[in-house]
């Protein structure tokens, strides 16, 4: 009877909706229940392992107790290594006294006892020998577990197992087709191909998308007969050799479809054997034109002039830093800064854009291998192979002559000033970079009289080797202190008296003894400390000016403003601090810079001058004559003095056309009610026409060379007949 009834509740569980559909959890909810109230038990769980048997959680569980957190099965399964060992052996432990039974003491203290469990029934759920989890069945009396009781509950394990590997399986076909309607629907090709045969066995949609061949016509094919194969042969074959010697590959290459269309493909493959020992290649693509083309767009924004198309300083640099011979042709546009702000940049573009075209022509001609734009104004050619320094003259007095033709600009006809230097890259291309050397040879370009081309040399070399140790000087003269301000007065003419000084500066260096500003100054500019070294010119100038004022002496001060420091945007407010830390007179500080320089930027230039004569400090141009400025310009200025330059002075006796210079230079000043210095008078004949003319002011050995302070102050105190201290 008991065996019918036995068999009854396996025929139930085998039946049952939920074990035919593989759910474990309700099959052993099923299972705890008919073994409770079948086999008397006071519990029945079941319990389910990790596959590194290392935690449990219970799945199903019907019984008494309501298990207290405290009186639970320890979530570590891994903690009872005994209790495992024993099911893997036996799988099972009949218990009849829990408390006692060696197989359950790491469970007797923390589950059993507290629970009031007196014998146990504990099977393993196994499915291929592997311990799945363990059907638990529990008595609160003493008793012992009957064959028939053992093998029922071993039945239902095996039916619980049963039920976890229909789940499996349904798991592992849904994953498979979920697997597989992704990669049917991926972007990217899914393609398998057998190793054995070399036939492609699968490909998904995407094939056909990218390529433009349909799977239908790929699936069972060899694979050279791929797209790959026919296009790149050889790197087809490379790649299939590395994936026979269980390598992967992958990388990108440029296809081209039926229609005649380009792109780019990004390929992977990997060699990988089935459960039954087969052994295929998984190959993995995406299309990549849109990047590619991107990366393209990318390079050719980063590589080229944007106006001209030309390739720009930084991709030249990484060609010229590659090669070790040919010639080097820099072209620079003098005076192109003045031309922009003259006509406006879009002519200034319109003329750029011209000598790119002529460049690009000369390119083709001599096959030039590189053409760039690597300045506003500068350009560079690469001529590669050797030639003879004939053969480099003629070419370069050849493009210097093409640059040099008029252009016609709108309504404007222009013609362009190259400046043009050469450099032989071999010669010098273990010593210095040669965009360097091109450029140390284009200033020497720019200061010849004819033709503007220049050759690079060793006497350029030891200059720029002198010019850069001035540099590293220069450096060390800014934290030494090694400047001092020397002071050369000027003259009034018409009241004979000393009124004035322009402050000069002086370099003490430690070996070349006192150097004077040509020595230095140009490069001091190029470098950019130009800027720190006018900042301490000016500070000095204004501190000693103080002290004059200080004394009673009533005398203003000139002080020469580069350009760099002039456009520095800083100068408004380091005047305006020096102003008031030193409480200086109006007008008695007296800025200096060139017309030229100030005809760089005419609207900045004009405010700042507004800006600073309203602080009270007076503004004068330097080496007038030699600038570029016109009246319009000169007029919008609030200047208080022009300076004539030397260069109309030294000749001034002998020279008509100096005096006219000279003489209309005066008449404007007066014109515009400009006070007049000339610089330079060295003898009194010179001095006598300036007087007879009326200049206002006068400078120049005649009276005397810049002076010391402390020589500087006692020849004034002469002048005036007191004493300075």
């Amino acid at each position: 009877m008991k065996r019918r009834k036995y068999q009854f509740l396996v025929d139930q569980i085998v039946h049952s909706a939920a074990k035919q559909q593989g759910d474990f959890e309700k099959t052993a909810e099923l299972a705890t229940e008919l073994l409770c109230q079948t086999l008397g038990l006071c519990d029945a769980s079941v319990w389910a392992f990790d596959a590194l048997l290392s935690s449990q959680y219970q799945v199903a569980h019907f019984g008494k107790h309501r298990l207290e957190p405290s009186a639970r099965r320890p979530a570590q399964i891994s903690d009872c290594p005994r209790y495992l060992k024993e099911l893997e052996s036996r799988r099972h432990i009949d218990a009849f006294d829990v408390a006692n039974d060696p197989r359950l003491v790491e469970l007797a203290s923390c589950y059993f006892t507290p629970n009031g469990v007196h014998s146990a029934l504990e099977v393993a759920i196994r499915i291929n020998g592997h311990i799945e989890g363990v059907l638990s069945l529990e008595r609160s009396i003493g008793a012992r577990w009957s064959d028939s009781e053992l093998h029922i509950a071993s039945q239902v394990a095996d039916q619980l197992a049963l039920a976890l590997a229909t789940r499996h399986t349904y798991d592992k076909e849904e994953k498979l087709s979920l697997f597989k309607s992704a990669v049917e629907q991926s972007e990217q090709v899914f393609m398998l191909i057998n190793l054995h045969t070399e036939t492609v066995e699968y490909v998904n949609k995407a094939h056909g998308d990218i390529t433009g061949v349909p799977r239908e016509k790929v699936i069972g094919r060899s694979l050279r007969q791929l797209d790959f194969f026919t296009q790149h042969p050889r790197l087809a074959e490379e790649v299939l050799g590395r994936v026979f010697r269980g390598l992967s590959a992958k990388g990108e290459v440029k296809l081209k479809r039926y229609d005649g269309r380009d792109y780019w493909l990004n390929y992977q493959a990997s060699q990988f054997v089935t459960e039954r020992g087969n052994y295929y290649v998984l190959v993995t693509c995406e299309d990549n034109s849109e990047q590619h083309n991107y990366q393209q767009e990318l390079e050719r924004l980063a590589w080229r002039c944007s106006l001209t198309g030309l390739y720009n300083r930084l991709h030249f640099n990484r060609v010229l830093d590659r090669t070790q011979q040919g010639q080097l042709l820099l072209v620079d546009l003098v005076g192109f800064k003045r031309f922009n702000d003259t006509y406006g940049h879009e002519q200034g573009d319109a003329l750029l854009m011209e000598i790119a075209r002529r460049l690009r022509h000369f390119s083709d001609i001599n096959k030039a291998t590189e053409i760039a734009r690597v300045g506003s104004d500068e350009f560079a050619i690469l001529l590669l192979g050797e030639k003879l320094s004939a053969e480099v003259e003629f070419i370069s007095n050849r493009l210097y002559q093409h640059l040099s033709a008029p252009v016609q600009i709108g309504r404007e006809q222009v013609d362009p000033k190259p400046a043009l230097a050469i450099v032989d890259i071999a010669s010098v291309s273990n010593l210095i970079a040669p965009l360097t050397c091109a450029d140390i040879a284009v200033q020497y370009a720019k200061k010849k009289q004819g033709a503007a081309i220049q050759i690079f040399n060793n006497t350029l070399l030891s200059a720029f080797k002198d010019d850069a140790q001035i540099e590293r000087d220069l450096h060390s003269a800014i934290r030494g202190r090694q400047f001092e301000l020397y002071y050369q007065p000027l003259r009034d003419l018409q009241n004979d008296r000393y009124t004035g000084a322009e402050a000069l500066i002086r370099w003490h260096h430690p070996k070349k003894g006192v150097l004077y500003p040509g020595a230095f100054i140009d490069i001091a500019e190029q470098s950019g400390l130009i800027t720190a070294i006018g900042s301490w010119v000016l500070e000095a100038a204004c501190r000693q000016l103080n002290l004059w004022q200080h004394h009673n002496l009533d005398i203003s001060m000139h002080v020469n403003v580069s350009a760099r420091q002039f456009f520095s945007g800083n100068l408004y407010e380091q005047v305006w601090q020096l102003l008031t830390r030193y409480r200086l007179k109006p007008k008695t500080l007296i800025l200096e810079i060139t017309e030229t320089e100030l005809m760089e930027d005419i609207r900045y230039a004009t405010n700042l001058c507004q800006e600073l004569a309203e602080l009270g400090v007076g503004l004068a141009i330097d080496d007038f004559g030699t600038g570029y400025s016109s009246m319009r310009y000169l007029k919008q200025f609030p200047i208080s003095k022009i300076k004539i330059d030397r260069s109309f002075i030294s000749d001034l006796t002998i020279s008509r056309e100096s005096q006219e210079i000279v003489s209309a230079i005066i008449a404007m000043a007066k014109a515009l009610n400009l006070s007049l210095t000339a610089e330079g008078v060295e003898t009194p004949e010179q001095e006598a026409f300036l007087a007879a003319n009326l200049c206002h002011q006068a400078q120049g050995f005649l009276y005397s060379p810049a002076l010391r302070e402390a020589e500087f102050s006692k020849f004034i105190g002469q002048d005036r007949l007191i004493t300075v201290h």
